[in-house]
C-alpha cells in the first residue's frame, strides 16, 4: 500500500544521508549547466549505495538521461535485473510523468523526494502516475525530505539563468 508523508525520516534508512548524496550529484549537474536533479538508488535491505546519478539531459544530447532514469539503469546493470523491488530511490525533485512510470516499471520500492514540482512533476501534480488505474506498481512515497536545500539549489540555477 502506498502512503505519503512530508518531510522527516524514513524508518530504518538514513534517508538524510543518501538525500546528500542526491544533493551532491544535482551540484554536480549544475555546474555542467545541467537541471540540478540528483538520484541515488539504494539496496533497502543492506544500505548499500547502488547508484548515484545527475541530470545528462545537455551532455548527453538525450532527452531521457534524467538523474533518475540513469541511477535506475546503473542499479539495474549492477543488479544484474531490470525489477529493483528490494531498493529505495532517493531524488532532489518530484519526478516527472517519464520518470515516474520508469520508477513503477522498476519495481522501486520507496520513492523519496525532496522538492516537489507543481509544474513537471509526476507523482504528486500533473500526471499522478502512481494514483492511475493502469500503474502496475506503485512505491511508497515520502515526498519533502531536505525539501528546502533541495529546493534552493534550483532557485539558485534558474535564478543564474535569467
Amino acid at each position: 500500500m502506498q502512503f505519503r508523508e512530508r518531510a522527516g525520516t524514513v524508518a530504518g534508512m538514513d534517508a538524510p544521508g543518501y538525500m546528500q548524496q542526491a544533493l551532491d550529484a544535482a551540484r554536480t549537474a549544475a555546474e555542467y549547466g545541467e537541471v540540478p536533479v540528483g538520484a541515488v538508488v539504494v539496496d533497502a535491505s543492506s544500505g548499500h549505495v547502488l547508484a548515484v546519478a545527475s541530470n545528462r539531459v545537455e551532455q548527453d544530447r538525450d532527452p531521457t538521461a534524467h538523474a533518475e532514469i540513469l541511477a535506475i539503469r546503473a542499479a539495474a546493470r549492477d543488479l544484474k535485473t531490470p525489477r529493483l523491488s528490494g531498493c529505495d530511490l532517493y531524488v532532489t525533485l518530484e519526478p516527472c510523468a517519464m520518470c515516474a512510470q520508469a520508477i513503477a516499471f522498476a519495481r522501486i520500492r520507496r520513492l523519496v523526494f525532496g522538492a516537489y514540482d507543481p509544474k513537471g512533476g509526476g507523482v504528486e501534480h500533473g500526471a499522478r502516475v502512481f494514483s492511475q488505474p493502469t500503474c502496475h506498481h506503485a512505491p511508497d512515497v515520502v515526498g519533502g525530505m531536505e525539501e528546502a536545500a533541495c529546493a534552493e539549489i534550483l532557485k539558485e540555477f534558474f535564478a543564474g539563468l535569467r
